[in-house]
């Protein structure tokens, strides 16, 4: 599968767009956040730790919407998308162990199991997140950054 994210000119979102064997599978609107996309995060995290979210939902044959019907897995990876979101905007630096603990508190609050990461985890995605965040600031108005994605489906 292939995720074509543009990085757009004018106005509050970029774009993405979901490719799977030549066919358009979803195309998506992702607000500036000053950080990668949402759904890239996504991507570095799913692509790391081969966890079904969003996008491993969606090479499965699932349509790309804003709000899919909860799975336990997709559920814990959204939490873990959201801990890294938010690293990203304190600057990709907080500790590991600090975003393992805060990711317990969100899906505790949630009421979804979380997955079993270890901090080697949590650093392996930061690397691919840092990766990306470097790949998305080169990337011109304009122009767009391409992602290969393998599920483990």
């Amino acid at each position: 599968m292939e995720l074509i994210f543009t990085k757009r000119k004018d106005g509050k979102y970029d774009h993405l767009a979901i490719w799977n064997a030549g066919e358009l599978r979803g195309e998506i609107e992702c607000p500036k956040q000053g950080i990668i996309p949402h759904d890239m995060v996504h991507y570095g995290v799913e692509h790391i730790l081969q966890k079904r979210g969003f996008i491993g939902r969606v090479a499965a044959g699932e349509a790309a919407v804003f709000q899919m019907q909860g799975e336990a897995e997709s559920n814990g990876v959204e939490r873990l998308v959201e801990v890294f979101q938010a690293d990203g905007w304190a600057g990709w630096s907080t500790a590991a162990e600090d975003m393992l603990d805060l990711y317990q508190v969100t899906c505790a609050a949630r009421q979804c199991p979380a997955l079993p990461l270890q901090v080697a985890d949590v650093e392996q995605v930061r690397q691919e997140l840092l990766r990306l965040s470097a790949l998305w600031q080169t990337t011109e108005p304009g122009q767009s950054l391409h992602l290969e994605f393998t599920s483990r489906d």
